[in-house]
């Protein structure tokens, strides 16, 4: 499949539309956030729930101050990188089905991060290399494994916006950035595609293909 051609578009109705997806964006950062040492007695359920509220009453740019630090943790702690991929999946007890592992939950909680705070090309990054690590894989029709593949097709359509608002904020300034992102997604995209055709499976990123086909950035 030829890599779709990535341009920038700005335009009222879409920084309109960007806006509305403002707050779905600083809550998905929070959902996944973590808390790495215990705060007194307030649980990490607590300050979530703290935090959504300041940003709810606060003002519009209260919200954009929050992503703008977050995101430079992000970039600090180097969260798009995942150190390998071999502990993504293992296999079931029937030796030929695969399951997700606990792995897999913290892969995608970086990647849910990076592109709740903006950082969409950020995310693809991880959410390519889990897509990758499905080729060779098998599974069955529902369990574990459909529900959470089914779960990664929705984070990428979602890095695909987070993608497109981050171009429309002007936080891209090398436009090869979301050429490789996107090139490379689309890649392991169509690689999936052919490996689950082989064995008869059922493709489980379709949403994600069309994102990626449909859209221009």
């Amino acid at each position: 499949m030829p890599a779709p051609e990535v341009t920038s578009l700005y335009t009222h109705a879409e920084t309109a539309k960007t806006l509305g997806h403002v707050n779905l964006m600083v809550d998905t950062l929070i959902a996944n956030a973590t808390i790495e040492e215990q705060v007194l007695v307030i649980s990490a359920a607590t300050l979530r729930a703290i935090t959504r509220n300041l940003l709810a009453t606060g003002t519009p740019s209260l919200a954009a101050a929050f992503t703008a630090a977050a995101r430079s943790r992000l970039r600090q702690t180097n969260a798009r990188r995942i150190a390998t991929t071999n502990g993504l999946f293992t296999t079931s007890q029937n030796g030929i089905h695969a399951i997700p592992t606990q792995e897999l939950d913290h892969a995608l909680a970086r990647a849910r991060s990076l592109y709740g705070a903006g950082m969409g090309f950020a995310s693809l990054a991880i959410l390519s290399s889990i897509v990758k690590a499905t080729v060779g894989l098998r599974w069955e029709e529902d369990g574990a494994m459909a529900d959470v593949l089914a779960a990664i097709d929705t984070d990428i359509s979602q890095a695909m916006q987070s993608c497109r608002e981050e171009l429309e904020g002007g936080r891209v300034s090398d436009t090869a950035v979301p050429q490789e992102a996107i090139g490379n997604l689309w890649s392991d995209i169509g690689e999936s595609a052919r490996d689950v055709e082989i064995w008869g499976g059922e493709f489980p990123f379709d949403r994600a293909s069309n994102s990626i086909e449909c859209w221009k950035f």
